[in-house]
């Protein structure tokens, strides 16, 4: 695996550089100088498949021995890696001891980078970049990684130096000209974690029952139950188990319309909503008397908000008068059109009646949000789709999906590798959910596609 070492004189940014290649705050930053004093390294994967490691050294600085022995450390780091990176303050005028450094490095003979760092908008460009051009170097990259600005240059610029991986699922990605075939006989299969706990938020208007449903699914009374509306204001957490699954539940506090929110009730929905974005499925619950009202609709945009499982239960279906199952069926259907893809239970809390079927579907509904599809199986059902429906062209432009991978799961996403991603039509890719949820069951799942170019870095992917 080839190694990537960033160097430079103290605090000129390099351990929010390394943070931001690794995606994740490993490296302490702060404003003193020497913070970094060890070398700290992390496999780092850009473009989908080139995995490097990465090495964040301390500051080189010979103003005394403590400094003078980081950077000895910091410079046999820079004899053993591929590639270097060399990062100044552009806030500063160019400093003859970067220099010096500068040269010794390029005498190492490896690929080697100047970054320019703290260059925060194009006057700062304009005015200050131009003068770390006396260096001489080849490669030169204006950028403020704070600011995540200029980036995608040096991610490309490093794709040059580090090689694909040579995994099969990898070299798929690598090399766009693989027939159909070739991609169903190789196994892009991958191990599943075994996840087995997951969080169910019950959401609903004030006095829908929400109280009730999660004492009928517990056994137990544990939360209060009252006739007054916003009896409920702490998110109540209950824990049981369903088979192999350990389900939590959240009670949470009525929530109703933000002009009448108040006081401490405004205080709970600021609670539920922290709460939501732990959560994995939602429970919608549904007053059959009352039908779906405009509140509801507001309430169930926070499914789609937090990108949730969702699971419709119509409550208090006992007592719901004359209404038929089709009728009260097809109403939810046409006011949560958002909502497609979640199954419709009709139960009553108070007498218990199919309560127990929430947990068969909540396990089942969990199965699907945590599920990966193999990358060939994917593709094949992508092809599929393509020979029922071909791509649309645009303004007489062919436009072509070159190959698809899920990069996420919780909830599935889905990446179209496409040659001109935005000219590929929002009906198209709807027609592909469709078709995807059709091959590989996604009910009550939501499912997003993303479209990009060959090697195109998106810190969503």
């Amino acid at each position: 695996m080839k190694k990537v070492a960033i160097l430079g004189r103290p605090n000129v940014g390099k351990s929010s550089l390394f943070n931001r290649l690794a995606r994740k705050r490993d490296a302490i930053t702060s404003d003193v100088s020497g913070t970094t004093r060890d070398i700290k390294k992390n496999i780092v994967t850009i473009s989908d498949d080139r995995e490097f490691e990465l090495l964040d050294t301390g500051g080189i600085d010979e103003s005394d021995a403590l400094f003078s022995k980081v950077g000895e450390m910091s410079m046999r780091a820079a004899e053993a890696a591929d590639v270097i990176l060399y990062m100044v303050d552009g806030k500063k005028l160019p400093d003859e001891e970067d220099k010096k450094l500068f040269y010794r490095l390029q005498n190492l003979g490896k690929p080697i980078a100047l970054l320019v760092n703290k260059i925060d908008n194009d006057r700062e460009e304009q005015e200050r970049f131009w003068e770390f051009i006396e260096f001489g170097a080849d490669t030169l990259f204006p950028i403020s990684v704070s600011h995540n600005r200029k980036l995608n240059p040096l991610y490309q610029w490093l794709e040059k130096h580090i090689p694909p991986s040579e995994s099969a699922t990898q070299d798929l990605i690598a090399d766009e000209q693989l027939s159909l075939e070739q991609l169903l006989e190789m196994d892009a299969s991958t191990d599943e974690e075994e996840d087995r706990s997951f969080k169910v938020a019950i959401l609903g208007r004030p006095n829908v029952g929400k109280s009730s449903l999660l004492n009928a699914l517990l056994g137990e009374e544990r939360a209060v139950v009252s006739e007054v509306a916003g009896t409920t204001i702490d998110p109540v957490d209950e824990t049981i188990t369903h088979g192999d699954y350990e389900i939590t539940f959240v009670d949470t506090a009525g929530i109703r319309r933000r002009s009448k929110i108040l006081g401490i009730e405004k205080f709970a929905l600021g609670r539920t909503e922290k709460m939501l974005e732990q959560a994995d499925i939602a429970i919608l619950l549904i007053d059959a008397t009352a039908g779906v009202t405009e509140l509801d609709e507001r309430i169930a945009g926070l499914i789609d908000k937090y990108r949730l499982g969702a699971l419709i239960v119509v409550n208090k279906w006992d007592i719901r008068g004359e209404k038929s199952y089709e009728e009260a069926i097809a109403e939810i259907r046409d006011e949560l059109k958002f909502l497609h893809y979640a199954p419709i239970l009709t139960v009553s809390a108070k007498t218990k009646q199919r309560v127990v079927k929430i947990l068969d579907q909540l396990t089942a509904i969990y199965e699907r949000y945590k599920r990966r599809i193999p990358t060939s199986k994917l593709n094949e059902v992508i092809a599929y789709a393509q020979r029922r429906h071909q791509v649309p062209s645009h303004h007489g432009q062919v436009v072509r999906i070159k190959f698809a991978t899920q990069f996420a799961a919780k909830p599935p996403r889905i990446a179209l590798v496409v040659n001109k991603p935005e000219l590929l039509h929002f009906s198209y890719k709807r027609y592909l959910a469709n078709i995807l949820r059709e091959q590989f069951d996604f009910e009550g799942v939501p499912l997003e596609i993303v479209t990009r170019k060959r090697g195109e870095r998106s810190d969503e992917l």
